[in-house]
C-alpha cells in the first residue's frame, strides 16, 4: 500500500492560474527547474494516483488570508468524503475567530490542518501559533507544517528548526505535529540537531531533489521510521519520484514499509 500524506489541489475554474501564478514565484526566486507535474485539480491527483499506484491521498489547503477558512474547510469537508482521499482544514492564524474555527474543523470530521507560516507570514514561535496548536493539541488534531525554507518565497524563514523545538520544549508537547519537508526544506542540519528524536512526525515533500541520501538515511535512523510519513507535495513531485528516492536508500524493508503507509494508516484509522 502506498498512502501520500501531503498533496494539494485547486479548485477547478483557478487552478490553472494558481499553478501559473506559482511556477512564476519560483521562477522569480532562481528556481526555473521547478514543474508541476498533474494539473492540481481533484481528478488530476486521481489520475497521477492511478498512475503511479497510490492508494490514498491527504489534501492539504492553505488559507491565505484570514477570510478564507470557512470556504476552505466546507471543501475539505467535501473532499474529505470522496473515496481514497483525505482532507485537513485550515485557518489563519491571525484569523480573529480562529478558535471557534478548529471547533468547527474538530466538528466536520477533519482529521487537522495545514499551516504554512510562510505563505501566512507568521512565526512557529509567536503567540498566535502558539495558541492555535495548543488547542489542536487538546482537540486531537494533526497540525501539518510547511517548515524550513519556501522554494518561492524569500527570507526570513518562519519557521526553523530552532524555532520549532522551542516551541516543543515549552509550549506542546508535539506528537501530533508533521513537520512537513523532512522538518525543515534545506535546513537539515537544523533538523538533525534540533527535531531528530522528539515526538513530531517528519514527512517526505519535496525532498528528492534537494535531501542527500546520506543525510536522509540519518535522519529516519535518528527520528525513527516509525515518525516518517511518505509525502509528494503533488503537483511538485511525482509520486514515483518520491517512491524512488526512498527506496534507493539502505532503509529496511521494514522501515520503508512503516514510511509508505503504515504509519499513516495508523493516523488516518484505515484498517
Amino acid at each position: 500500500m502506498l498512502i501520500d500524506f501531503h498533496t494539494h489541489t485547486f479548485p477547478e475554474k483557478i487552478a490553472a492560474r494558481t499553478i501559473e501564478i506559482l511556477l512564476s514565484n519560483i521562477v522569480k526566486m532562481g528556481m526555473a527547474e521547478a514543474v508541476a507535474y498533474n494539473d492540481a485539480t481533484v481528478p488530476g491527483l486521481i489520475k497521477s494516483m492511478d498512475e503511479y499506484g497510490v492508494d490514498y491521498s491527504v489534501v492539504m489547503p492553505i488559507a491565505t488570508t484570514t477570510r478564507q477558512s470557512v470556504t476552505i474547510n466546507n471543501v475539505a469537508a467535501e473532499t474529505n468524503s470522496m473515496d481514497r482521499l483525505f482532507s485537513f482544514g485550515s485557518l489563519h492564524p491571525l484569523q480573529e475567530d480562529w478558535e471557534s474555527t478548529l471547533y468547527d474543523i474538530k466538528e466536520k470530521g477533519l482529521l487537522g490542518i495545514k499551516l504554512h507560516p510562510e505563505y501566512q507570514q507568521f512565526f512557529i514561535d509567536s503567540k498566535e501559533s502558539v495558541r492555535v496548536l495548543r488547542l489542536c493539541e487538546k482537540l486531537g488534531l494533526l497540525v501539518t507544517l510547511h517548515t524550513g525554507q519556501d522554494v518561492g518565497m524569500a527570507k526570513p524563514v518562519h519557521c526553523m528548526p530552532a524555532a520549532l523545538r522551542r516551541v516543543l520544549d515549552y509550549e506542546v508537547e508535539g506528537s501530533n505535529i508533521i513537520a512537513a519537508h523532512m522538518g525543515g526544506w534545506r535546513e537539515w542540519d537544523g533538523v538533525e540537531k534540533y527535531l531528530s528524536g522528539t515526538p513530531i512526525m517528519l514527512d517526505t515533500a519535496y525532498v528528492s531533489k534537494d535531501l542527500p541520501k546520506a543525510q536522509f538515511e540519518r535522519i529516519v535512523r535518528e527520528h525513527g521510521a516509525d515518525k516518517i510519513l511518505y509525502a509528494t507535495d503533488s503537483p511538485w513531485e511525482r509520486p514515483d519520484m518520491t517512491l524512488e528516492y526512498i527506496n534507493s536508500t539502505s532503509l529496511t524493508e521494514s522501515e520503508k514499509k512503516m514510511i509508505f503507509s503504515e504509519n499513516a494508516k495508523k493516523l488516518l484509522k484505515i484498517s
